[in-house]
């Protein structure tokens, strides 16, 4: 019998833990194979520095709150791992491994995260350890490569959607209103972003500019001028990442070496407002896009679930350096199958949106609205207390 450990790892969403809570679910009906179900604080930096905790001394009803707990319970990290397996950082990962009978990796991340899944079991691998590790899908920007989409990202869409329709709706009240800049995340790939083309006409924005699209600041400037000249008022929903001449050169770079590109929409406000002279408003939704318990679609709650149960019978049943992907065999009916596929073609690996899904600046096209549609549907019923979500609260009792 050995033990597993669950690592979070990257940015959080708000169902990485309904990830956690399917995978401690499912281990829990094989105490015959597994003994202890332990979490990692703060990613692989517990692996690293024997900072683990026992996750089977929380109480049942802690449990069951992970599903409506955003955020990364555990804690996570941004850390990415050296190529070279010689570093001292791996011989401290493999001490700990061997000090805790650990027989079971199981990491939830996005593309970087699934580098450091690729780098341990490769490392597992050529020291003939028994140790089978997983990748568990997660990222609200859909980038993931070759799977359908990622956990996180449909009640993500779910939130973008229903909040930039509100602020639509708000924006357009007035006779002589602003040019409201609506800023979505979305690094290098502009799904979340391309979600609000599902709102009915009335509160959808005027304008989409995603990072797959050239961005053309000139025709960009005519099109507000021209719409808030027909409308008296404009709304932009654009990605982070959209790329125009700006100043990033004092930008912060997190441990993956990504440039933190929030400020966008700000800038893009002061340019209307220096060359235009139109009243303007930026608008970043932020970290609410990704911990917002409110907005989770049931969809993704009940794949979340079923995926952390078969990261652990997959890994039961010897597989490793692989993660769960989604195959879709339907959009009308909705259908999935799950599946695993080598981790190695997936880290570091981005997926765009495909040209087919984008018609132009104001439109996506019918395969994306057919696309995303049935990923956001459904609603879960959240326990408050005085008018408060109940957030899971763990323990954490060291190992």
């Amino acid at each position: 019998m050995k033990n597993m450990v669950y690592i979070q790892s990257g940015g959080p969403t708000s169902v990485i833990n309904t990830s956690l809570y399917g995978a401690i679910k499912e281990a829990q009906n094989h105490p015959d194979k597994i003994g202890h179900i332990f979490g990692s604080n703060h990613g692989i930096e517990g692996l690293i520095n024997d900072d683990l905790f026992d996750l089977g001394l929380e109480d049942e009803h802690t449990i069951e709150l992970l599903k409506q707990t955003p955020g990364s319970i555990l804690g996570t990290t941004r850390r990415k791992l050296p190529k070279d397996f010689h570093d001292p950082i791996y011989m401290k990962i493999i001490e700990n491994i061997k000090k805790h009978n650990i027989g079971y990796v199981f990491i939830n991340g996005g593309n970087d995260s699934m580098d450091t899944c690729n780098q341990i079991a490769k490392l597992c691998e050529e020291l003939a350890l028994d140790v089978k590790v997983i990748g568990v899908p997660k990222t609200i920007d859909n980038d993931l490569a070759i799977t359908d989409h990622s956990l996180g990202f449909p009640s993500a869409a779910k939130h973008v959607i229903n909040i930039v329709g509100q602020i639509a709706t708000d924006a357009r009240c007035f006779i002589h209103g602003k040019v409201h800049i609506i800023e979505i995340m979305g690094r290098n790939a502009g799904w979340l972003t391309a979600s609000v083309d599902l709102l009915p006409e009335a509160s959808r924005p005027d304008l989409i500019y995603i990072p797959e699209s050239i961005f053309n600041l000139k025709e960009f400037m005519e099109d507000v001028r021209v719409i808030h000249r027909k409308r008296g008022s404009v709304v932009v929903a654009i990605s982070e990442g959209v790329d125009f001449p700006r100043d990033v050169s004092n930008a912060r770079r997190d441990s993956f070496g990504h440039i933190q590109l929030e400020g966008g929409a700000a800038e893009l406000c002061r340019l209307i407002d220096e060359e235009l002279n139109l009243p303007t408003r930026s608008i970043e939704l932020s970290i609410p896009q990704r911990a917002d318990a409110a907005y989770i679609s049931k969809v993704d709650q009940d794949e979340a679930i079923a995926t952390g149960k078969l990261a652990v019978q997959s890994a039961l049943k010897g597989e490793t350096g692989k993660m769960i992907i989604f195959r879709r065999l339907s959009s009308s009916p909705y259908k999935i199958e799950m599946a695993l596929e080598d981790v190695g073609k997936i880290a570091n690996e981005v997926s765009m949106i495909p040209q087919e899904m984008i018609k132009d600046n104001t439109r996506m096209s019918d395969a994306y609205r057919k696309y995303l549609s049935p990923l956001i549907k459904g609603e879960i019923a959240l326990e408050f207390k005085d008018g408060i979500i109940v957030m899971a609260e763990l323990k954490k009792i060291k190992v």
